[in-house]
């Protein structure tokens, strides 16, 4: 008869010394590497992303109408093997010389993940309202880091003017929009638009005027790079997705990320602007703030926050769940702006 407790033979206990090692190199390598570089938790975190960021688009999927036409991958910088972007219209344009209001929407993923392609399903929604919608793609970190994905926004901008009469894009009336990290980008972007000094310091020469941009569209953003907690499970997320973004572990004191917290770079030439953000989203403080600023200046803001106890509690980035009615409600009142909203310089 057998038994589980015979005693280990040598070669047995070889076999267990080396795997017992190998996990103790591991574990020191990790701990190592987590104090030397973002990049192990960093693909972890992608990796989250990624599938969430799939099953958000798929859900949309039964709200999509018929009638869209897409023109997927224009390639807005042939230098650039990220350089590509999307459009959406209502196929009633097509062959037509009509021009619609623009919305740029750089996507989310906190810098360091996501495409294009994953907000496909929202753009074609928001097209067919009446808009013109690009999704842009840009490099996310740690291929490259700050602030290149503000640079590629910028280059799309060009391309999207060279091509504005194939594209049916009134050059009079763009948006800027983005959620999340996105949000970052696109109001780093407005602002070089609007503000030379700022062009200046990000080292940026817009490639449209303050004339082509007739406002902002802002969820769930972190505006404030330098004002954020980095305590907790989510402050320790923040500090690994901003150290790998900015390229420093002392991004908070590191003068070339200073210009990242644009709420401190503002001023009454920033484009009329919509911001909202979930009651229950950790950065919910980021998008308050921000339009306070905004305020002081005299620019025009329209906000869709939700009151702290409002149930059920609204997460980071509610406002692409229509199956519920605040993400129902986000869309009707980005309409609205996008409707009302005439170019003011």
């Amino acid at each position: 008869m057998s038994t589980n407790n015979a005693p280990l033979n040598s070669k047995h206990k070889r076999f267990l010394f080396s795997f017992l090692i190998g996990v103790l190199i591991i574990g020191v390598v990790s701990c190592i590497s987590l104090n030397l570089s973002p990049w192990p938790a960093t693909m972890l975190i992608r990796k989250g992303f990624k599938k969430n960021a799939a099953k958000v688009n798929e859900a949309l999927v039964k709200h999509v109408p018929i009638g869209l036409t897409s023109l997927l991958n224009e390639r807005y910088d042939v230098n650039d093997s990220d350089g590509y972007l999307d459009v959406y219209y209502p196929s009633s344009i097509s062959n037509t010389e009509t021009k619609l209001k623009t919305i740029v929407w750089t996507h989310g993923g906190a810098w360091i993940s996501g495409n294009k392609s994953q907000l496909s399903n929202y753009c074609k929604i928001l097209a067919d309202k009446g808009f013109v919608v690009i999704s842009i793609d840009y490099t996310v970190a740690p291929k490259k880091k700050y602030p290149t994905p503000v640079r590629q926004l910028n280059t799309a901008l060009k391309y999207l003017m060279a091509n504005a009469e194939r594209l049916h894009i009134d050059t009079s009336a763009f948006f800027l929009a983005g959620d999340s990290g996105g949000s970052h980008i696109a109001a780093q972007e407005a602002n070089i638009i609007s503000s030379e000094s700022y062009a200046q310091l990000m080292d940026i020469k817009p490639s449209i005027t303050r004339s082509n941009l007739a406002g902002v569209i802002l969820y769930c953003g972190p505006y404030d790079a330098h004002n954020i907690s980095l305590e907790g499970k989510f402050g320790k997320l923040l500090k690994t997705i901003l150290w790998d973004y900015s390229g420093t572990k002392n991004f908070m004191t590191d003068p070339k990320f200073a210009s990242a917290s644009v709420i401190n770079y503002v001023s009454k030439n920033f484009p009329p602007t919509f911001i909202s953000v979930g009651n229950k989203d950790p950065l919910s403080s980021q998008s308050h703030n921000f339009v306070s600023k905004l305020q002081h200046e005299g620019v025009e803001v329209d906000t869709l926050f939700f009151p702290v106890d409002y149930t059920p509690g609204l997460p980071h980035e509610y406002q692409f769940n229509l199956d519920n009615e605040a993400g129902n409600v986000a869309l009707e009142h980005s309409i609205k702006f996008l409707s009302r909203t005439d170019n003011k310089k």
